[in-house]
């Protein structure tokens, strides 16, 4: 693995970032590009692994994403971004048919989220789990409770009923 210091670095996120938002390039080309600034890092890059993983996710190739995805968590990464892996490989996942695995992801990232920046994020693919598991109340009921905080009125409403669709009271 190649190091590389803290400036270089940001330099490299931002020309990643760049390709990512960059709408005139087609699927094929965005992850063209990104292996080759991946190739920056090294093959064995946690966060190399991450972008090439995101940019495949991106395109639909959730196949080759997920053990991209696998192997940047396993090389270990920052605190936010293995949330992002986290969540994202639970997507592709459950975007595959393993909507069981993915909650299991989903459910311990909630819960490792709790309060931290973010938990809205690992809230929202966790509601989207549950939908996808035949858990509709529940997932409706994390849903509100992610977005009560954000209502300017209604917001003990909001969390008063997303309790109460656990409890059916």
């Amino acid at each position: 693995m190649i190091q590389i210091d803290s400036r270089a670095f940001a330099d490299w996120q931002t020309r990643v970032d760049a390709v990512g938002q960059d709408r005139e390039l087609s699927d094929r080309e965005r992850i063209d590009a990104i292996d080759v600034l991946a190739g920056e890092l090294g093959a064995g890059h946690p966060v190399a692994l991450f972008e090439r993983a995101g940019s495949r996710d991106s395109a639909g190739e959730e196949r080759a994403a997920e053990p991209l995805y696998r192997a940047a968590l396993a090389a270990g990464l920052d605190a936010r971004r293995r949330t992002r892996a986290v969540i994202q490989l639970a997507s592709t996942i459950r975007n595959l048919g393993r909507t069981e695995e993915a909650l299991s992801l989903l459910a311990d990232e909630f819960a490792a989220t709790e309060g931290g920046e973010l938990h809205d994020e690992a809230a929202a693919f966790y509601a989207l789990a549950l939908a996808s598991s035949g858990d509709e109340k529940r997932a409706l009921s994390v849903a509100l409770t992610a977005l009560a905080p954000h209502l300017t009125l209604y917001t003990r409403s909001v969390r008063g009923y997303a309790a109460e669709l656990l409890t059916g009271r």
